[in-house]
């Protein structure tokens, strides 16, 4: 295929099991994408590990396979957008730009015994106050801290200023950048717990108490903004757009107003609601996040946090070997009659949001004699739903707004049997866009912005709504399922105690 004459975005979107380049013509319509599966890492129970080369390998491979595949010419490329998995935690060698561990993914537990000594010490109301945030293996902090006090040699070369630190966003701007450009952006640094949302800096109080040094930490710049160029065969590609997939996904939706809100189901499951310039910290177990940075305005969000979503799909296909494919599920779901009685706590990773609970561990409720493959593979399902209505009903009770309708993108959404599920439990409609891809256009329609190639109104022009699931339950059996998962739920918390 030639395109000849046309303007074109490059999304490089680094997610938790695949790196993916989307190419977005300048209608604001996807034209092709490459993707590329790496490796998860298990070193240890808990421990969840991605090699930082292989992902920055893999970047660039789909990169230059995008490029071959649509026969496009460099000088149509007119920006580069980055969205990536957020809060995995990377740090390298500044000299010889070799990671020195690594790269600790935000589902790893390993920090938790740390979290919980920060706890213990009184600076959970503090860090919430400046970061917006819970104290959490979850986040960046305690994963620099970990590597710093594990890996031989590591602090001694941080404090010599030697060692860098960067969410994946800014590992691909520094090696996209040949190492010129150390920065990221206002929403990647609100996920580490290190990052003042408030004063918009790093906060030396967090940074000293796990002894992290200012000098490994990258510059915090807008989400739409011109961070430097990637030189690729002698032409100079501006990066010029980089936000946190979720945050990407909230702007990719067009949430551009307060009180819009979106649900992307992917790996993980992330709810975020825009709360306009206003900082609102949530009651509920919810995180006060960072949206994006543009024309010189910080924008906020509220944000709920499922750790295991289309995980736990996987874990039926590779672990449990009952699926062949993603797909598999919405047919064997639909093929069982009557309500399920089965559910499936897949807290794997412990629970997000609202509870926060980095010991529950994920269990299986309401086996029968006659219960079979497949009703599992539909409780999974559905677990996703109720952890999603966990979530809103806390974003509404914070924020006061009760949705109209609810947005959803991601890998996930695809499946109607999830989707008219989902609607059955929020009772409310919920769209899906005719692009499911909003990752990846937010990076794009940030890039996009910078350079002039559209604008939001342009951009709010382009969003079709494909599909909408209408809510079919009434309210007695949705209350009905929804007891029974906060039952399931509440027996799985505090399963696991650290010895």
């Amino acid at each position: 295929m030639t395109h000849s004459n046309q303007k074109f975005i490059i999304a490089l979107d680094q997610g938790t099991s695949s790196s993916r380049a989307v190419l977005v013509d300048s209608s604001g319509r996807i034209v092709a994408f490459e993707q590329q599966e790496f490796t998860q890492h298990y070193p240890k129970s808990g421990w969840v590990e991605h090699e930082p080369m292989e992902i920055l390998e893999s970047q660039l491979t789909v990169f230059k396979l995008l490029i071959a595949n649509q026969n496009i010419t460099l000088d149509s490329i007119k920006a580069i957008g980055i969205t990536n998995q957020r809060e995995t935690t990377v740090v390298w060698d500044k000299q010889t730009g070799k990671p020195v561990y690594n790269a600790i993914v935000w589902q790893d537990k390993r920090t938790s015994p740390i979290c919980e000594t920060l706890k213990k010490e009184g600076l959970e109301s503090y860090v919430k106050e400046r970061t917006g945030l819970v104290i959490d293996s979850y986040f960046s902090a305690t994963k620099i801290h970990w590597i710093l006090e594990n890996v031989e040699g590591a602090k001694e070369k941080a404090a010599t200023g030697d060692l860098l630190f960067g969410t994946v966003d800014t590992w691909l701007l520094w090696n996209l950048t040949k190492g010129k450009v150390h920065a990221t952006d206002y929403s990647n640094a609100s996920r580490t717990m290190i990052f003042d949302i408030v004063k918009l800096k790093w906060n030396k109080t967090i940074l000293d108490r796990l002894e992290i040094y200012t000098s490994m930490l990258p510059e915090v710049k807008p989400s739409s903004y011109h961070y430097g160029d990637f030189e690729f065969e002698g032409i100079q590609i501006p990066i010029t757009g980089i936000a946190g997939d979720q945050q990407a996904a909230l702007f990719g939706q067009t949430c551009f107003k307060p009180g819009m809100a979106k649900n992307t189901y992917g790996t993980g499951c992330f709810m975020l609601m825009n709360t306009g310039q206003h900082l609102q910290y949530s009651q509920n177990g919810l995180l006060t996040t960072i949206a994006w940075g543009i024309d010189g305005e910080v924008h906020y969000a509220l944000e709920g946090s499922v750790f295991i979503a289309g995980a736990a799909v996987q874990w039926l296909r590779d672990a449990l070997k009952i699926i062949q494919t993603a797909s598999d599920t919405q047919p064997i779901s639909e093929s069982l009659s009557g309500d399920n009685p089965v559910y499936f706590v897949p807290a794997f990773s412990g629970l997000g949001a609202p509870y926060w609970d980095m010991n529950a561990r994920g269990a299986i409720f309401g086996l029968t004699r006659d219960t079979g493959a497949e009703h599992l593979i539909r409780a999974t399902l559905e677990a996703i739903a109720y952890q999603t209505v966990d979530v809103l009903q806390a974003m509404q009770k914070d924020s006061g707004i009760e949705l109209q309708a609810l947005k959803v993108d991601g890998g996930a959404c695809v499946n109607d049997y999830l989707m008219q599920f989902q609607a059955d439990m929020l009772g409310v409609p919920v769209e899906k866009p005719e692009c499911i891809e909003s990752t990846a256009m937010g990076a794009a329609y940030l890039a996009g912005l910078e350079i002039g190639l559209w604008s939001k109104d342009q951009i709010l022009q382009t969003k079709e709504i494909e599909k909408t699931f209408i809510p079919a339950f009434n309210s007695l059996k949705r209350e009905k399922l929804y007891k029974g998962w906060q039952k399931a739920l509440n027996k799985s918390r505090e399963w696991h105690e650290e010895d």
